[in-house]
């Protein structure tokens, strides 16, 4: 049976970015890009005295993708994994608050269950985004 709780969705996005992080042939980031899509680089410290790292091949035809493409490197990535699964335990928190006699549509409740776990998120949000993830094809 799958786990279909909160929690779960949560972890299994988390995953799925990681997944993508460990990808060998991935150009690690941060990346710049130049002239608005142009050339989407590889901007690592010493890469400016070395032949440039394409991210992708060049000229991209949308500026605009390049330009995002350039804000969320593979360093995003791995703080957006790692957020995910503090939300997860977030979620588990008010799961294990609920039990305890909290009401988790109670939003004070929820504020103290967050607190308990060092989140000021929007554990919400956070599920929104893992269930984008997690319907993305790769």
């Amino acid at each position: 049976m799958t786990d279909t709780t909160p929690a779960a969705e949560l972890r299994n996005a988390a995953a799925r970015l990681r997944a993508h992080l460990t990808d060998p042939q991935l150009t690690p980031g941060p990346w710049l890009s130049l002239d608005h899509g142009d050339r989407l680089l590889r901007n690592q410290p010493g890469d400016e005295d070395r032949a440039p790292v394409y991210v992708v091949d060049e000229p991209m035809s949308n500026g605009a993708n390049a330009d995002y493409i350039e804000l969320v490197h593979p360093g995003v990535g791995a703080a957006l994994a790692a957020w995910l699964d503090s939300a997860a335990h977030g979620w588990e928190a008010l799961q294990l608050a609920a039990k305890r006699g909290l009401d988790p549509t109670n939003p004070d409740h929820v504020k103290a269950a967050r607190l308990l776990n060092d989140g000021p998120y929007d554990a919400q949000d956070a599920l929104a985004l893992a269930r984008l993830i997690n319907a993305t094809e790769s």
